[in-house]
């Protein structure tokens, strides 16, 4: 068993990193899943690959549950996540993953609840048979196969009926891309010159909302958020294009948008307390 652990570590690992959307948690997940392994009788298990990826989807399954009950603070994006024993998980690796999974995939899937997002990742993206799932979760397969339904509608994203989504969705992604690169000249031209931003406390940390107007202090706020923007994807917002980060695949910030009738953007809101996080819709940018 010590063997084939070593064999499938990559992809347990990988189940556990989209399970958790973590690397230090993934890799504390995968610790944790070998003592429990280690010291389990499998002279009777027929499929040890299939074993241990329920053994480390059962970890990570409590570690959802545990988190759900305790939502955690956003970590700083190129804070090292401290690790038992001193060492931290790699800040390069953890983007890098993160890019490879997709950050906007990570964002919608920490808007679902455990076995949403466990019943997903999976069958959807390991072919874990549902009736599998569905002891793993105590549920029925055709329950389990409602919560997977439930949670790809979700990752795909359905965007508001409205005639100007693919336009907004360009200059959302325009205001990304702009604040990634540290373009101010571009992002100066996507906004009005009225243009408003208004932003939790939590955002900054300040003791009080923050309010600036004016499309060049908007945009020199905006640089100063370079770093957040790493971790920063396009989704759906209520149905409308906007902007959310996940730094170490917890939902941080989210930013909506209000645009005039020449396309400009006139207003961005910037949301980061746990409630008003917790009462917008999230889905998958689903537009083109």
């Amino acid at each position: 068993m010590a063997l084939r652990f070593e064999r499938d570590r990559p992809r347990l690992r990988a189940v556990a990193y989209r399970i958790l959307g973590s690397l230090s948690e993934a890799d504390d997940a995968l610790q944790d899943a070998w003592l429990r392994a280690d010291r389990a009788d499998t002279s009777d298990v027929a499929n040890p690959s299939g074993w241990l990826t329920t053994v480390v989807a059962r970890v990570c399954l409590n570690m959802l549950r545990a988190r759900a009950g305790r939502r955690e603070d956003p970590l700083d994006d190129a804070a090292p996540v401290p690790r038992p024993g001193g060492g931290s998980a790699d800040p390069e690796e953890e983007a890098q993953l993160a890019d490879s999974v997709g950050i906007a995939l990570l964002i919608v899937l920490d808007t679902l609840g455990p076995a949403e997002r466990l019943a997903f990742v999976l069958h959807d993206m390991f072919d874990v048979p549902f009736d599998d799932i569905a002891a793993l979760l105590g549920k029925t397969p055709a329950a389990t196969r409602q919560l997977a339904s439930r949670a790809r509608r979700r990752v795909r994203g359905v965007p508001a009926p409205e005639a100007d989504t693919p336009r907004r969705r360009r200059a959302v992604d325009a205001y990304l891309a702009a604040t990634r690169g540290g373009d101010f000249d571009a992002l100066v031209s996507l906004l009005h010159p009225d243009v408003v931003l208004r932003a939790d406390a939590a955002v900054v940390p300040t003791p009080e909302p923050v309010v600036m107007s004016g499309r060049e202090p908007v945009a020199r706020g905006a640089m100063a958020s370079m770093a957040r923007a790493r971790s920063a994807a396009v989704v759906l917002v209520d149905g409308v294009p906007g902007i959310a980060t996940a730094a170490h695949g917890r939902l941080g910030v989210v930013l909506r948008f209000t645009f005039g009738g020449d396309g400009l953007i006139t207003g961005i809101d910037v949301a980061a307390e746990p409630e008003r996080l917790a009462a917008l819709d999230l889905t998958g940018a689903g537009v083109s």
